[in-house]
């Protein structure tokens, strides 16, 4: 497992953690099974922002043509991919090389062009009109340095896309108790303490001169599973654009 050696935010054995997963990352049954369930609204709210900030048609296939996209903690490309579908110019950037390779791999054999790297926002030089960044931020030591590495790749005028649990005592039940207690999540993927409130990342991005233009809850409904909502006690998003 390769980690960026002047990296400060990425732990080490989080990387770890998730590379290890890496070979098994595109089967929907897997270990990542909770990620494909996820994928569905994520994107929905990614498009409703993309849609809002640059007035695009929601009927376009191609929304991103001419832009480009970031997708910080890229995973093996289960969002990258369907960005480069839109239209964006799409690189991938993961804290695990074992990530980034099996992302690399499965782009070319679904003939997309996304250039992925393995490191962190410290690794980051150039600036991006759209930066994703989901269910990764509760996953590093340094949030706030986290945060201001990905307000530094946002060009003016761009938009930045977050999403993260919150802590509350819901989210303790349903991710940790219930989700890796009985093996739908794997055993130690959170730490409950790292999680942070909608307030407390909008302080961060205020720190790193964002402006929060909007913040939906992802619920999870046992008869229809994950879907936008208000409440963002289980999961939320926050959309920042440079202030």
């Amino acid at each position: 497992m390769t980690v960026a050696s002047d990296s400060v935010t990425i732990d080490p054995k989080e990387a770890a953690h998730f590379g290890a997963m890496a070979e098994d990352w595109w089967d929907p049954r897997g270990s990542s099974a909770m990620l494909h369930k996820l994928n569905p609204p994520r994107l929905r709210y990614i498009r409703e922002r993309i849609d809002a900030h640059w007035h695009s048609d929601p009927s376009d296939f191609r929304p991103l043509s001419g832009k480009s996209a970031l997708d910080v903690g890229c995973g093996a490309g289960l969002l990258a991919e369907p960005l480069a579908r839109m239209g964006a110019s799409v690189t991938g950037i993961d804290a695990a090389q074992e990530n980034a390779a099996v992302a690399a791999l499965h782009a070319r054999t679904m003939g997309l062009s996304i250039d992925y790297r393995a490191g962190s926002v410290e690794n980051i030089e150039s600036r991006y009109d759209l930066v994703i960044c989901l269910e990764v931020i509760e996953h590093v030591v340094d949030p706030a340095g986290f945060v201001a590495g990905l307000a530094r790749a946002v060009v003016p005028g761009g938009l930045l896309i977050m999403s993260t649990p919150n802590r509350t005592p819901l989210s303790r039940l349903a991710m940790i108790t219930l989700a890796e207690g009985t093996g739908r999540i794997p055993r130690g993927t959170h730490d409950w303490s790292k999680f942070l409130t909608p307030d407390e990342l909008t302080e961060l991005l205020e720190a790193a001169g964002m402006h929060v233009i909007d913040r939906r809850g992802l619920t999870l409904n046992p008869a229809t599973g994950f879907t936008l909502g208000d409440d963002l006690s289980l999961d939320y998003f926050l959309t920042a654009i440079p202030a």
